[in-house]
């Protein structure tokens, strides 16, 4: 999941949203955790459940890491108003972990990412991941050449 965010940040920029949906355990954090080694961010990348969201300035000229973790907003946009997501995004690569149905209303340009872990196995490491790229900023990104 680490290689995969670190591939997938090449490919990001500045004002990109990138919403990650899977089950507790699926690799969410450990692939922004790869995102933000890819992107060249400070700071520790960790799971931001209890702070809703971290914020990991550039070490260079690369756009900051905004990571919410949305698990614990049941409502939408409105809820997570107080965030200033809106006013983030321009600069920022906003990473939102349980975004679904939160975060949508931000920007018709937005990549989902949805991590399946193989069932019947909770130790499992292998997962199936779909990204789907929404909008004119992904028109004609080849996603798939993350699979390489």
């Amino acid at each position: 999941m680490g290689e995969l965010g670190r591939r997938l940040a090449k490919l990001l920029r500045a004002g990109d949203l990138v919403m990650l949906n899977g089950e507790l355990g699926a690799g969410k954090t450990t692939l922004t955790r790869g995102l933000g080694e890819g992107l060249g961010v400070r700071g520790a990348v960790t799971s931001p459940t209890f702070v809703i969201a971290r914020v990991h300035p550039s070490l260079g000229d690369g756009p900051p890491l905004v990571h919410v973790d949305a698990y614990r907003l049941g409502g939408g946009l409105d809820e997570m108003e107080d965030l200033d997501l809106d006013v983030s995004l321009p600069e920022s690569v906003i990473v939102v972990e349980w975004g679904e149905g939160k975060v949508e209303e931000l920007t018709d340009d937005r990549l989902h990412v949805v991590i399946h872990r193989e069932e019947g196995d909770a130790a499992s490491d292998v997962r199936t991941i779909t990204l789907t790229g929404l909008g004119e900023r992904w028109a004609g990104v080849d996603l798939e050449a993350l699979a390489a």
